[in-house]
């Protein structure tokens, strides 16, 4: 028994040196876990392919740049992937701007996000200028996710391709568009005083405004946004409204700072007749001037040589080039028929002027070669080239192969210099100074070399000789303005034609021009011009809208 006892005793003391000793048995214990907490740890990390759904809503452009690295693989259901791309604000990586867009013979210029959201809902008042809202079917499934679903009533909706001809053929429709996919037969309505237009814009205040997010399960995220960022290249564009491809152009009507402007500048100030207006002008990437009248130093006093003013031969003293300092001068246009008022040096003197400043200029020049040269621009990656010519009889224009002046207009030459600038990646805008009538309308006199211009390639014809507003005509994808009125002129006292013009700001973006929006001014006194009443600009749009034929 003492020796049974013993190896019982023997044996027991044995399991528990095994127990002891057996390597792991606690921590398999520890790492031991139920099949749901399996799921959640990040051990999804570890997976070779991640899979992405691309909500089919989303902007054919930004579906059309996404990049993926080559272990995230697109499928076509939600429910078969790890994450997603779709609206939301979460940590967004895109961010796409939309329009309020309406046909360019629109008076109106804003409505409230409010109002906006009536019409949505097939709730707007009847004295509404929007009754319903255009879109396409991509467009309408973003901001139903965004709004609710609208009223039947409310949309419209089209292929991307008819917007601009559907909004044209019915009454108070405006579109809903990308920003980008704007172009210049519509017009950008403020919301909430907010356009993308704006130089100041900032997405993030603007109703229409889209966030778009990749979502998914978190451990899923961290794994794809590292292999995204390990690539070096982003999911999809940051935005569709990049302000480092956005240029703005303002182009200007009639300056000749001479008899009463002249007069006001001197009792006033140099930098009078901007005083209401200069923020516009300067606020332009490219200011567009055209200055009729040459700089001098044997220029009189304004009304002093009364016979030559009666005469119309004009000058300007130098330090009347303050003027063109102050508002941000660029670019000046030499067409006019008074440049060559005061001979040749005085040319010269005023070339010299604009040289020392830097500023470009065209139409006319030192010579007939430098006159019809193009002046060009590139800002923002878009290239702009001016072209002018003065299209009046002979006799206005005097440069020659040695000598300065205006240049006259020889069209096949200008039809040359459009191609060649367009073949090199510019935009061509081309004025003129023309015959001068005084109505609404589009002159015969002028239609034929507008038209001319366009059919060369011409993006936008201005005429620089109007002293009151003309017609604005959509051309072959051309967008042809028949006169802009005065900027800085005297003729306060002969009409109120006279005394209304337009400055016409343009928004080129990516290469290619995407908006116009004219700017209503009126003058006050012989000099000096302000913005017009809400109630001005509706009567002049209306105005000038029917003599365009809208």
């Amino acid at each position: 028994m003492k020796a049974l006892h013993k190896v019982f005793l023997l044996l027991f003391c044995c399991s528990l040196g095994l127990a002891a000793c057996a390597p792991g048995t606690e921590q398999a214990a520890v790492v031991a876990t139920p099949a749901s907490e399996i799921a959640s740890t990040p051990t999804a990390v570890t997976k070779n392919t991640y899979y992405v759904w691309v909500a089919p809503y989303l902007p054919q452009d930004l579906q059309d740049q996404l990049f993926l690295p080559p272990n995230v693989v697109r499928v076509d259901a939600q429910d078969q992937a790890d994450v997603w791309l779709d609206i939301g604000s979460d940590q967004p990586v895109s961010q796409w701007v939309y329009a309020l867009a309406a046909p360019f013979s629109t008076v109106a210029d804003s409505i409230t996000f409010q109002e906006l959201l009536q019409v949505w809902n097939g709730q707007a008042p009847t004295d509404s200028p929007l009754q319903k809202i255009l879109m396409d079917g991509k467009t309408k499934a973003i901001f139903e996710k965004m709004w609710g679903t609208p009223s039947g009533a409310a949309v419209i909706l089209t292929s991307e391709d008819d917007l601009l001809s559907t909004a044209w053929s019915e009454e108070n429709v405006w579109a809903i568009v990308p920003f980008d996919a704007l172009e210049i037969r519509w017009k950008v309505i403020a919301v909430d005083g907010i356009s993308p237009l704006d130089d100041d814009f900032k997405a993030g205040q603007y109703a229409l405004s889209v966030s778009f997010s990749l979502l998914g399960k978190a451990e899923f995220l961290q794994a794809v946004n590292d292999s995204i960022a390990a690539s070096g290249s982003a999911l999809v564009p940051a935005t569709n409204r990049d302000e480092n491809k956005i240029t703005t152009v303002v182009m200007t009507g009639v300056t000749a700072m001479v008899r009463g402007t002249a007069y006001m500048m001197e009792k006033y100030g140099m930098t009078y007749p901007a005083l209401d207006i200069g923020d516009i002008l300067r606020s332009a990437d490219i200011t567009h001037i055209s200055n009729e009248i040459p700089f001098t130093e044997t220029c009189p006093n304004p009304f002093y040589n009364a016979q030559n003013d009666a005469n119309l031969v004009f000058c300007s003293k130098p330090e009347y080039i303050q003027l063109l300092e102050s508002v941000g001068t660029d670019v000046v246009e030499l067409t006019g028929d008074h440049f060559r008022d005061w001979g040749a040096d005085a040319m010269l003197y005023t070339l010299n002027m604009y040289d020392e400043r830097g500023w470009k200029y065209y139409g006319g020049g030192h010579n007939l070669a430098e006159g019809q040269a193009p002046a060009l621009f590139e800002h923002n990656g878009n290239k702009i080239a001016f072209l002018g010519c003065n299209a009046k009889p002979e006799g206005y224009a005097t440069a020659t192969s040695d000598s300065p002046g205006a240049v006259h207009c020889d069209l096949q030459e200008m039809a040359e210099q459009i191609k060649a600038v367009k073949e090199q990646g510019y935009i061509p805008i081309v004025t003129f100074q023309h015959i001068e009538y005084y109505s609404y309308t589009a002159s015969p006199y002028l239609v034929d070399d507008f038209h001319a211009v366009a059919d060369a390639g011409a993006a936008i014809v201005s005429g620089s000789q109007a002293h009151q507003p003309h017609a604005f005509e959509f051309y072959k994808g051309a967008f042809l303005h028949y006169g802009l009125g005065n900027l800085f002129f005297d003729q306060y006292n002969e009409g109120l034609a006279q005394r209304q013009a337009f400055i016409d700001r343009y928004v080129i973006y990516d290469g290619r021009v995407l908006s116009v929006d004219p700017i209503a001014i009126e003058f006050v006194d012989m000099a000096r011009s302000r913005l017009m009443t809400a109630e001005e600009r509706e009567q002049l749009l209306k105005t000038v809208f029917a003599a365009s034929g809208w």
